[in-house]
């Protein structure tokens, strides 16, 4: 049938059985059966798949279509047969096929029943393979997931790289490119590997108006936060994301022995139990999948409600990706990311094995996020922009949905500021990305700035009356209003685009926001959720700080030592009124509650009956076995005086992670007899100087204690003492 023939909505009721094509559809499945280059820009669920199998099942030929995923290409291949009542429609080519299976699919084609037929890269550079499909007509060659062509795209796969030189041997067929994330860079990228700058670009918007963004700060105690975030939406499918197969155990165990139904998927199961605990969570056996990112592709559930980022991605892209697995239906979708600093060094430190060239790229990718992370402009505008659209964020459809908008921070007048850094943009002759365009502003020195002779320039330090995150936010309000663009070529460079030239010349007021602070106190043991989330009760608080003065009085000890602050915090959320629901509270265990709990549990139950307050009484986070073994552990080995580092290497710990095991033990009413290894490292005079300093304070904090001491003692010297002194005080 010729192109102009076809009538494309009654073949779409015939295969698909829908009326009407969705959003973009209908021009890229046009352009595909005019024998156009097509480029396909879709976000997940945009109905991506539709757009190259229509045109394949009512072309003349076979069509190839390029797939990273063996485990998608299955699933694709029996959704096209079940369209058919051949099983030849669709077939996949790829190493798993025994010689029979091979020469099925070979004669399925030539007999031209064949409509479709996937192939991971690998298998097209088989020189067999190429010689049978250029002995057979050929509609088209689709490329699913096309950023994996781009170093820049979140998936690079070096083996996209040859797609063209072999494409170009099957002889002059058209390419159709489809990828569901792409930056301004990648979707370059893509056109010029392909050589199809000439393509048809048909681009979806980005903005998924019914998902709700928010960050929260990562502490100690983010186990609370997650459950009690899955309690408040009981009976609602999410999906938890966390970056290692370990953590995914860790956190599916802790969800189940707090009630919640989930389960882990990651790569490390072995397939049987990967496809059971998918179906389950699919036919709503189980509320919550714990995954790593192996989860999710293909995973076609209209219904998740909340996507939780435990640990935050690697990049933007993957970020959309996965949080655009939430409300496909339309309905509500919940993106819940953690962030703190600490994790973009851990994934900077996995990066420092690759080539230099990756490591730059995922060194930018990186600082991304940290910018989405921190930045307290709208959210859906930032990401948005990041994948080059634009937002308005007073009209746009969703705009009210994120943290920042509905909590927005301060603003401040930076107009003075923007004219000066543009300047700073322009006199460094667009050559800087915003690392080296901030030292030049705040005057500070480093290798690039020293090469360009930028410190000799009358400019440099004009803007040091701000510090470095001053003007790191800056920069980013100032790229995402379109002032500076990042170049593409060299990503990253800053350059001053037409509008931030007319802005130099004439400048208009520009409201800044104030960037979150998202820094953890330096060790602490336990740092509560509650304060971030607002849901302690304030008049409880307060009465409880002035009852644990009074006790910390009459019994001679600093105020931290009968409860610390982020404990105080904890019980005003749970309102315990009983010794034993109190020794459940974050930081509080059975001594501690036994010891000083009886005047607070009295408080907090005329407390809650004088103001009729409902008690969630089944907030209290319950650990899972496994932690508590290693502090049977540990509290048996230091009785037996082991050394300490021998206790942490035979648990894999080090000795960082040991203290904070033991600086849980303590706080919670066990005592623990190190003073066999403090005086090994501290003589008496030492260790009376350090006792007496925690007796006097209002701080138990081991910066305060560094701040006081000025260096005649490390952090570990005094972690010890400060467990031995909570110990001995407190226990």
């Amino acid at each position: 049938m010729k192109p102009s023939e076809i009538d494309l909505h009654k073949e779409l009721k015939k295969y698909f059985g829908f009326n009407q094509f969705k959003g973009l559809q209908e021009g890229v499945v046009k352009s595909i059966i005019t024998h156009n280059n097509t480029f396909v820009i879709m976000p997940t669920g945009g109905g991506k798949s539709l757009c190259y199998q229509l045109p394949a099942l009512v072309l003349d030929g076979t069509a190839i279509v390029v797939s990273p995923l063996i485990a998608l290409m299955k699933n694709q291949v029996d959704a096209i047969r079940s369209l058919s009542s051949e099983a030849g429609v669709a077939h996949v080519l790829n190493s798993s096929l025994t010689k029979t299976e091979v020469n099925q699919v070979k004669r399925d084609i030539s007999s031209g029943l064949t409509k479709l037929l996937y192939v991971a890269p690998e298998s097209l550079t088989k020189e067999e393979y190429v010689e049978f499909l250029r002995s057979v007509p050929i509609s088209f060659v689709a490329i699913d997931e096309a950023h994996c062509i781009s170093e820049w795209g979140h998936d690079f796969r070096p083996e996209y790289r040859n797609l063209r030189s072999i494409i170009k041997q099957l002889g002059d067929v058209p390419i159709i490119g489809l990828t569901a994330t792409a930056t301004p860079k990648v979707q370059e990228d893509i056109l010029k590997n392909l050589d199809m700058t000439d393509a048809a670009t048909f681009k979806a918007s980005f903005n998924r108006p019914n998902l709700y963004y928010e960050i929260r700060p990562k502490t100690k105690n983010i186990e609370g936060d997650i459950i009690r975030f899955i309690k408040q939406h009981k009976g609602k499918s999410g999906v938890i994301y966390c970056l290692s197969r370990k953590k995914v155990e860790e956190i599916a165990q802790v969800l189940q022995v707090n009630g919640i139904s989930a389960v882990p998927y990651h790569a490390g199961l072995d397939a049987k139990t990967r496809a059971k605990h998918q179906d389950m969570f699919l036919m709503e056996d189980v509320d919550v999948v714990v995954a790593t990112i192996a989860f999710g592709m293909g995973i076609d559930k209209p219904d998740v409600r909340f996507v939780i980022h435990h640990d935050i991605p690697k990049s933007l892209e993957s970020y959309y990706q996965e949080t655009g697995r939430a409300g496909r239906d339309g309905g509500e979708g919940h993106c819940l990311a953690y962030y703190s600093y600490k994790d973009i060094e851990k994934l900077e430190k996995f990066m420092a094995g690759k080539p230099v060239a990756e490591q730059e790229i995922g060194f930018a990718l990186l600082q991304e996020v940290v910018s989405y992370a921190e930045t307290s402009m709208s959210r859906r505008k930032f990401l948005l922009h990041y994948f080059g659209e634009e937002f308005d964020e007073v009209n746009g459809e969703g705009a009210d949905m994120d943290d920042n908008v509905r909590n927005p921070k301060k603003k401040v007048e930076a107009q003075d500021q923007v004219v000066i850094l543009l300047e700073t943009v322009r006199d460094t002759k667009e050559l800087y990305k915003s690392k080296e365009i901030v030292f030049t502003l705040i005057g500070k020195i480093n290798a690039v700035i020293k090469a360009h002779k930028t410190d000799a320039q009358k400019f440099f330090g004009k803007g040091k009356d701000h510090d470095e995150k001053y003007w790191m936010a800056l920069i980013r309000q100032v790229l995402v209003d379109g002032l500076l663009s990042k170049d593409i070529e060299t990503y990253g460079v800053l350059k001053l685009s037409k509008k931030g030239e007319a802005f130099i010349k004439k400048p208009v007021s520009f409201m800044m926001s104030e960037d979150h602070e998202y820094s953890e106190s330096d060790d602490e043991t336990i740092v509560t959720s509650a304060k971030s989330s607002g849901t302690a009760d304030e008049a409880l608080m307060n009465m409880l700080i002035d009852l644990r003065k009074k006790v910390a009085k009459k019994l001679g000890v600093p105020p931290f030592v009968v409860f610390q602050e982020p404990s105080l915090e904890d019980i005003a959320l749970k309102y315990p009124i009983t010794i034993d629901e109190l020794s459940n509270v974050h930081g509080v265990g059975e001594g501690k509650a036994k010891k000083y709990g009886k005047e607070f549990v009295e408080l907090i139950a005329r407390y809650v009956e004088d103001n009729d307050i409902m008690r969630p009484d089944d907030l209290v986070v319950k650990s899972t076995g496994a932690n508590s073994a290693l502090k049977l552990y540990i509290i048996q080995n230091i009785d037996r005086k082991l050394p300490l580092d021998d206790i942490a290497k035979a648990k894999g710990l080090d000795m960082d992670a040991l203290l904070k095991e033991m600086e849980q033990i303590v706080y919670s009413g066990t005592k623990l007899n190190i003073k066999y290894w403090i005086d090994d490292i501290l003589d008496d005079d030492q260790q009376e100087e350090i006792h007496d300093y925690f007796m006097d304070s209002h701080s138990d904090k081991i910066q305060d204690a560094l701040d006081e001491f000025e260096g005649d003692y490390d952090t570990e010297e005094l972690r010890l003492m400060r467990i031995h002194f909570i110990s001995e005080v407190a226990n």
